[in-house]
């Protein structure tokens, strides 16, 4: 019997796990926002999810050289596609009355073009790392982001329902894929590059969640 083979991603899921833990911790109490301030997280949300997670994924799946970590990203693609997520979160925020304005997109702009350039670089351990802290965040934000919308007066939970259960799925994928990617590496990771990713993607949500980040009240 061969023996069971060892965890290479094991101290950088311990390292994603704070860094959720820590972007969780740091969220502003629903009580104490106001109808705008809830509307601007729902929105910046939007503006960085809906047009970037599928070209994210992509360029993982672009980059990565196993064929285990192709096969599960492109199951996780597919059912982005299939099942028409983007379309999810569009009535999600349309629910919500949270579409994004220019505002909103000007927010997170500078801070999400470098997450753009950092996926360009097309480094499969790095970006899958990054993805992988996305969708385990995603997970726990999904209970947040759904009462924000309710106190918006909507009823309208697919999105934050679906995907409070998938991604934990998916997660547990990337994991999978990044342990792949890892066996394939010529010398040990260094965790300080391996986890440059979720720095960067990190900063640009602590902008999504920010209650101060350039919120503008809405016309009634």
């Amino acid at each position: 019997m061969a023996p069971p083979q060892r965890s290479l991603t094991a101290p950088i899921k311990q390292h994603v796990e704070r860094a959720i833990e820590e972007l969780m911790a740091s969220l502003p109490d629903p009580h104490g926002l106001s109808s705008d301030e809830q509307r601007g997280i729902i929105a910046r949300y939007a503006a960085v999810l809906e047009g970037n997670f599928i070209y994210w994924m992509t360029a993982a799946h672009l980059a990565v050289a196993s064929g285990e970590a192709r096969a599960i990203i492109e199951d996780n693609l597919r059912e982005e596609v299939r099942d028409n997520h983007p379309g999810m979160l569009r009535r999600f925020v349309i629910a919500a009355r949270a579409l994004p304005t220019d505002t909103d997109a000007l927010a997170v702009g500078r801070n999400l073009e470098h997450v753009r350039r950092f996926v360009g670089e097309l480094d499969p351990v790095r970006i899958v790392v990054m993805m992988a802290f996305f969708e385990g965040f995603i997970t726990r934000f999904m209970p947040y982001l759904a009462d924000l919308a309710a106190r918006r007066g909507s009823v309208e939970m697919e999105y934050t329902d679906v995907h409070g259960v998938v991604d934990v799925v998916h997660t547990e994928g990337l994991f999978r894929a990044l342990q792949a990617e890892m066996l394939r590496a010529p010398a040990a990771p260094e965790p300080a590059r391996e986890l440059a990713g979720v720095e960067v993607l990190r900063t640009l949500l602590e902008i999504v969640v920010d209650s101060d980040a350039l919120v503008v009240p809405q016309a009634a």
